[in-house]
């Protein structure tokens, strides 16, 4: 039976890039993330990711839950603590702040969770997880108490998203923030995706179809999304935000 991770490898393949819904439940009501969920694949969206920086309610699980029923996406937890584990998803971002130095995630939260995974059953996508400097404070930058890379900086990106690579970590992130006023540079979305062999993952600050697909082309395998559709962004804007990550395949809106 083929992996979430793999399932995504092959999509990429067929149409480009891929298109990752995030919806955190701190900040999305629940009418609004079902109905999300629900047009997610008629939207042309490959999987749906589930986190939030600073969970306000005790009620994750319930949430993934709640969402998987709404969905026939892979869906995906993208975890802000070790309390943001279910088996209600389908598969987790392991991630680790790589760009920081803190050791609590960088390798503590890790160690936490590792054995509610194992119980979960869930599947596990090791990833390495590098803030970009982006603008004004973001909430994972507080949270974290952790420096982003210099967007300026493409060589020190490179390095880290190497080191990942080496360390047998699966994927990349490369994340400006969630409402960052400024997205990755293209230029360092294109100097990673050429130096590393894993998928590079790329989110925050992105406005348009326009920034979409600018950095598939620039390299990245996954385009994440989710700010934008907190409050009244249609369907339809959804559709062309997910046809502009799938430069080989023209997805209907």
């Amino acid at each position: 039976m083929s992996s979430i991770y793999d399932s995504l490898l092959a999509t990429r393949e067929v149409r480009g890039g891929c298109f990752f819904l995030l919806i955190d439940p701190d900040r999305m009501d629940e009418g609004r993330y079902l109905a999300m969920s629900e047009a997610a694949r008629d939207c042309g969206v490959d999987a749906v990711l589930v986190g939030t920086s600073f969970m306000l309610n005790s009620g994750f699980a319930s949430v993934v839950r709640k969402i998987k029923e709404a969905t026939t996406l892979p869906v995906i937890i993208f975890p802000g603590s070790y309390t943001q584990i279910t088996s209600y998803a389908d598969a987790i971002l392991f991630t680790s702040l790589i760009s920081g130095r803190n050791p609590q995630y960088l390798i503590e939260e890790q160690v936490k969770g590792a054995p509610l995974l194992k119980e979960s059953g869930i599947e596990v996508i090791p990833t390495g997880y590098m803030l970009i400097e982006s603008g004004p404070l973001t909430s994972v930058q507080f949270i974290s108490g952790s420096l982003p890379i210099p967007r300026n900086k493409p060589d020190i990106a490179c390095a880290h998203a190497l080191a990942a690579q080496y360390l047998g970590m699966k994927m990349v992130y490369l994340e400006a923030g969630s409402g960052a006023e400024k997205s990755v540079p293209l230029e360092m979305v294109s100097a990673v995706s050429s130096y590393v062999d894993i998928p590079v993952m790329v989110g925050g600050g992105l406005g348009s179809a326009e920034d979409c697909a600018a950095r598939v082309e620039a390299g990245a395998s996954n385009i994440v999304m989710g700010t934008r559709f907190e409050r009244d962004a249609g369907f339809g804007y959804l559709c062309e935000l997910t046809a502009a990550s799938h430069p080989r395949e023209a997805v209907s809106v």
